[in-house]
């Protein structure tokens, strides 16, 4: 590789995009054998992590447009991975929820995804990877 940087080479958000897709084509294969997208990998993940969520915070937390959350909820409620119900105390409101068919899925797919993210920090570098998770949250909170 040349040490002349293109105009790509220098442009954050392409840099970016390469990046996400170097992580992501490790996890993809694994994604479609539970037969998953990155999409609705991530809304089980958070929902697992975070409890029920309004699909409003939900979208904003896995950062997917509000309309697509809707068709993915939709895909995932069908699978009885997710259920939805109405606020308690504003029926116009919903929140979504994991099952604990959503709940088992994940528990299954955590040990290939943790070797996945030990394959990616063994490669890169565990400083590397603590130093680029700290330096991406900051640019996330700009």
């Amino acid at each position: 590789m040349s040490d002349r940087l293109t105009l790509a080479d220098r442009s954050l958000p392409i840099m970016l995009l390469r990046a996400r897709e170097a992580v992501m084509k490790r996890f993809r294969p694994m994604l479609k054998a539970h037969g998953l997208s990155e999409q609705q990998w991530r809304v089980l993940r958070v929902l697992n992590e975070t409890g029920p969520s309004e699909p409003t915070h939900l979208a904003e937390a896995c950062v997917i447009l509000l309309p697509s959350l809707t068709r993915i909820l939709a895909h995932l409620e069908a699978a009885s991975l997710v259920r939805r119900q109405k606020h308690a105390h504003d029926g116009r409101r919903q929140i979504a929820e994991i099952t604990d068919k959503g709940r088992a899925l994940i528990a299954g797919i955590a040990p290939k995804s943790l070797s996945i993210y030990a394959e990616i920090e063994d490669e890169f570098g565990a400083a590397d990877t603590k130093a680029l998770m700290t330096a991406l949250r900051k640019l996330a909170e700009m």
